[in-house]
């Protein structure tokens, strides 16, 4: 069975939509079946694989609230092996609807584990919130993956999350866990990058990844043409840098911690 992954961190600009695409992407090129589901009303991880999430047919909604099968909103991408659980503004009304629904926090569990087999591996994009959909995804993946960004105040928050990863452990998921943190938008010309990664590494110790995501131009120019990284500049650091992480997912290499990045494509 596939290992489901929850990308989750409640504060927004933490790179979670960046990961999940661009994770998804190099795990497919890496040769694992891969699906990625936009839990996130405002469908970024649709449209940055190039999708117009104004005109799918069907969505993550129609899962949640109309009982449709997974394997019938499933679309494809254009990277072999990945495909798609799109996701639009309709979203949102799930949100309210399923405030009446019995056993509403194990209805994206339910779907996911009809799916299970025909995929290594299914990440969730989740809204930056702790409501619904994000609960539904937490109970449903066998782990989560905390972004975190490399600026000040960067573990405001992670407490309560934590605390909703142990609620949920130990009410609706026990077998729930932290894959690992992942330390997003680093400028190590800053000392404050520096000092970010010690104070995340002392709180989560070894929980935390080693591959650091650099702050970089190419990544955030390539959603704006409906591509991963990997499709806009599969040269560039930021493309390097999530397929190693890609790479340390798989176990197939442990990285050395990157104490110093190159910055030639670092914003300022």
């Amino acid at each position: 069975m596939s290992k489901v992954i929850a990308i989750c961190n409640q504060k927004g600009g933490t790179g979670k939509t960046t990961t999940a695409i661009n994770l998804s992407v190099f795990l497919a090129v890496e040769g694992s079946r891969v699906l990625l589901i936009d839990a996130d009303p405002q469908g970024n991880s649709t449209s940055g694989l190039g999708i117009d999430k104004n005109t799918i047919e069907k969505s993550l909604y129609d899962i949640l609230i109309n009982q449709a099968s997974a394997q019938d909103v499933i679309i494809k991408t254009e990277i072999e092996n990945l495909k798609l659980i799109p996701s639009n503004i309709d979203l949102i009304g799930a949100e309210v609807e399923l405030v009446e629904t019995a056993q509403r926090e194990q209805k994206l569990h339910g779907a996911i584990e009809k799916i299970r087999n025909d995929f290594d591996y299914i990440l969730l994009d989740c809204p930056p919130s702790l409501g619904i959909l994000t609960l539904n995804s937490l109970v449903a993946a066998s782990s989560v993956l905390i972004p975190v960004q490399c600026e000040y105040y960067a573990l405001e928050g992670l407490g309560q999350l934590t605390k909703t990863i142990n609620l949920i452990r130990d009410n609706l998921n026990p077998s729930l866990k932290i894959e690992g943190v992942l330390l997003t938008m680093a400028d190590f010309r800053t000392n404050l990058t520096s000092e970010v990664i010690k104070e995340t590494r002392s709180f989560f110790q070894d929980r935390v990844f080693e591959t650091i995501i650099p702050r970089s131009i190419r990544l955030s120019e390539a959603p704006g043409f409906g591509k991963s990284i990997y499709q806009y500049d599969k040269n560039s650091i930021g493309a390097q840098k999530y397929g190693a992480l890609a790479k340390e997912i798989l176990g197939q290499i442990n990285p050395e911690p990157q104490l110093e990045v190159q910055q030639e494509e670092s914003t300022a």
